[in-house]
């Protein structure tokens, strides 16, 4: 059974949230594969401008993009709560920079709605809905458009 198939069976998403900014965001969960602390992040000459650079986890080495950088937010001083995103995207693992990661959410796929035009700034493009929670409102990132087809197969050669 796939993911997709356990949400549409118990109609439940599980998301990991996390700030960028002053906006909470969330991602399901089976798309990241962990979270770390801030690591040194090594330059890459001549990487795309929404590279920061790469890492090396274990021994694998995993491009690394600042989420503000990406939205076109302003960049803000890394503290101890900024933390590393590490995904699957399309076979290859790949780190987002937030500045703080939230929790692990359990919400009802009927919170969610199909997102406005622009949502903080932000192109609905890269969104795949707003989950409505008691307090406050959830971006959910869209991570097959977070980045366009020729910017992953650059990440792909970074």
């Amino acid at each position: 059974m796939t993911n997709h198939e356990q949400v549409g069976k118990t109609g439940i998403l599980q998301l990991v949230t996390f700030k960028v900014g002053e906006e909470e965001f969330g991602i399901e969960i089976f798309s990241v594969k962990e979270i770390i602390r801030m690591l040194d992040i090594t330059k890459v000459p001549r990487a795309p401008d929404f590279v920061e650079g790469v890492v090396n986890l274990r021994g694998r080495v995993i491009p690394i993009i600042d989420l503000r950088r990406r939205f076109g937010l302003e960049p803000a001083e890394r503290d101890k709560n900024t933390r590393i995103v590490v995904i699957e995207m399309e076979g290859m693992s790949v780190g987002f920079v937030v500045d703080a990661v939230s929790e692990v959410l359990r919400i009802p796929a009927d919170t969610v709605e199909p997102p406005p035009p622009v949502v903080a700034g932000i192109d609905a493009e890269y969104i795949s809905g707003v989950g409505k929670l008691e307090s406050r409102l959830l971006i959910m990132l869209d991570l097959d458009k977070l980045l366009a087809a020729d910017e992953k197969s650059v990440l792909k050669q970074v």
